[in-house]
């Protein structure tokens, strides 16, 4: 299984160019930390925003340049993607419940876990999956957590087995990830911690709940980013995906925002 920074998508043979993309996650904690997405997006410069913990009923259709793309409709605490219309169109989007812990059949906090969206890149003429994920909290076993990200890189590979994908969000796993890495290598994908902590809120939880997983892509940086009103710091993803070097691309057209 090859390191994160050396997965490929193109053969040796093949002209490529190097493309970054920039992804933010943030859990927003009950949708409180909404008001900062703007702001966010902005400083940041990110090419897609993926948010968690948000009520879709609230969400600005357009935040520091980048458009709502699709938001879950069934949560209480929602997820939605975010993403800049001068760079992506939209070809797919997958929204999808997953495997439910007993914290989630009591206080029913999300039906809907994973969004993932299937992106035109106009800048690369290339395809890229980004997904926006929310485990199930700390009161579910580790074991169902791992089902759930592999049930989720499941959907992902459903939308393209071939374009290169990266999946980010609270995966609310922050110890015992050496057995979540192995667990995730085997399945193709590679784990990417990102340099500091991201939880805040108590400190014998302190830990890295957010995060990244990722195929066909160089994760070139993950970083926590400053702390706002939610308990979770947001995290900035930098990845590099090599995509053929074509003079002309099939148009793709847009999805309706959900």
């Amino acid at each position: 299984m090859a390191a994160p920074h050396e997965q490929a998508t193109t053969d040796s043979t093949t002209e490529v160019q190097q493309t970054t993309l920039r992804v933010v996650s943030y859990n927003l904690r009950e949708h409180t930390a909404n008001g900062e997405l703007a702001a966010l997006a902005e400083s940041s410069q990110a090419d897609v925003l993926c948010v968690q913990e948000c009520d879709s009923t609230d969400l600005a259709s357009t935040v520091g340049g980048l458009s709502l793309a699709a938001s879950t409709q069934a949560n209480r605490l929602g997820l939605a993607i975010y993403k800049r219309d001068d760079r992506f169109e939209v070809r797919d989007v997958g929204i999808h419940s997953l495997q439910k812990s007993l914290h989630d059949r009591v206080l029913s906090p999300a039906h809907e876990r994973l969004i993932a969206m299937h992106l035109y890149d106009r800048h690369a003429q290339a395809e890229v999956i980004v997904a926006s994920f929310h485990a199930s909290p700390l009161t579910a076993t580790n074991s169902l957590r791992r089902k759930q990200i592999e049930a989720a890189h499941d959907f992902v590979r459903d939308l393209s087995s071939e374009a290169p994908a990266i999946m980010v969000g609270d995966f609310n796993y922050p110890w015992f990830q050496t057995n979540l890495r192995r667990k995730i290598e085997e399945s193709g994908f590679a784990l990417s911690l990102s340099d500091q902590p991201t939880y805040l809120r108590y400190r014998k939880f302190t830990g890295h709940f957010d995060f990244a997983t990722s195929v066909g892509l160089h994760i070139a940086g993950v970083e926590t980013l400053p702390a706002g009103i939610s308990d979770h710091r947001p995290i900035l993803v930098r990845a590099n995906y090599e995509a053929p070097a074509v003079a002309d691309a099939p148009a793709a057209s847009d999805a309706p925002a959900a």
